[in-house]
């Protein structure tokens, strides 16, 4: 095999898109911190337990594992940047009142986790600790929507679920752990079939509501018809309020229920949300309530959040125009360098065309031109 052979699914990334890319990245931190977010970097590696800790089977799964030749313990390259997070504002910062946090950094899977995807995203994502009301769900998720707007892709849907729903009528249903993990691969696969299999030893009416499920999705009629087919938990009633309350704040979007949507890390305790945007295959964005998140740190903190793949956002969004630069002839002359010095400090990209590449095109395009005249180094158009 040739030695610039990369492993399947990791790429390099070429200037065109690195651009875009950054551009990308800085807005979305820009507008994070517009919100009162603060920017953390966690590191990629960490001990295994701690990366891992109450995130569930999916997130163990897309680790890759390694041994510390320090300390001889497994230690993991993070596929996820929330748990990381979560211990932050546990251990380190450990404030008693609301914490903002915001991140962007390469994550590693082991597997794509769509197909044809990369298998080093570039994680953006924004959490909010230590408030437990519904003000929080629309804080992430109006940041989410903005962060998304902010990056110029098409027109957005918003997808609501809440991970209380299933839960509820799981916990009488007397399905063991395993049998669990088989209905949500059932509910997530709209498997009806499949799915009254699993739950006929369930008591009748938790039976039919995991069956009706499958057939809870569309427009904000979804929220009523539930109320109706759906067991009278309080939990339920509770979830569909929230749902409710939250669509009703929500302008500008389309907005979509799939009470049974189950997709994502298992570590969601509440409303979760996914975003999506005209011409996109997949979910540009994912996120919702997890407030079990930091317990296994010593602190259970409410928390809410969400993340997004900035190189496929990049595929989403509007393709942006060049930073028209300045083409600058190369020299020693003092004051052919000050003027590009002086260029470069206004914020000008400038570009010394060395000897013998006069006639090459590069990445930046440059609509005008450093030349002297009468003595002095002026910009004048192409």
């Amino acid at each position: 095999m040739s030695a610039w052979v990369l492993p399947d699914h990791i790429a390099d990334v070429l200037p065109s898109e690195a651009r875009h890319i950054e551009e990308i990245r800085r807005d979305l931190l820009d507008m994070a911190r517009c919100y009162g977010y603060e920017l953390v970097m966690p590191p990629m590696l960490e001990h295994l337990e701690s990366l891992l800790s109450g995130t569930g089977e999916a997130l163990d799964l897309q680790t890759f594992k390694l041994v510390d030749q320090l300390s001889g313990r497994t230690m993991g390259l993070r596929a996820d940047s929330t748990p990381q997070a979560a211990r932050i504002d546990a251990h380190l910062l450990n404030r008693q009142g609301v914490t903002r946090l915001c991140y962007c950094g390469p994550v590693l899977h082991t597997r794509p986790a769509v197909p044809h995807a990369t298998r080093e995203p570039l994680q953006f994502g924004a959490e909010i600790y230590g408030h437990s009301g519904l003000e929080a769900d629309l804080e992430i998720l109006t940041l989410a929507l903005d962060a998304l707007k902010t990056a110029q892709v098409g027109a957005l849907t918003v997808d609501m679920a809440d991970a209380r729903i299933v839960a509820a009528l799981l916990a009488p249903s007397g399905l063991d752990a395993a049998q669990q993990v088989m209905v949500h691969a059932a509910l997530a696969a709209k498997d009806s079939s499949e799915l009254a299999l699993l739950v006929k030893s369930c008591p009748t009416a938790i039976a039919q509501g995991l069956l009706a499920l499958v057939d809870l999705y569309g427009g904000a009629q979804v929220l009523e018809h539930a109320r109706k087919v759906l067991p009278p938990l309080p939990a339920i009633h509770e979830a569909l309020d929230h749902l409710k309350w939250l669509a009703s704040h929500l302008e500008g979007v389309r907005v979509s229920f799939d009470l049974a949507d189950l997709r994502g890390y298992a570590y969601y305790t509440g409303v979760r949300f996914s975003v999506y945007a005209a011409g996109a295959s997949d979910a540009l964005a994912r996120g919702g309530r997890y407030d079990e998140v930091g317990s296994v740190f010593g602190r259970k903190r409410p928390a809410v959040g969400f993340s997004l793949d900035v190189k496929v956002l990049v595929g989403a969004a509007a393709v942006r125009p060049l930073r028209a630069a300045i083409r600058a002839p190369w020299g020693e002359a003092a004051a052919l360098r000050t003027a590009i010095a002086q260029l470069r400090q206004q914020g000008e990209t400038v570009v010394c065309v060395l000897p013998g590449h006069e006639s090459e095109v590069d990445e930046f395009q440059c609509d005008r031109e450093l030349v002297q005249a009468a003595g002095q180094w002026v910009v004048t158009a192409i």
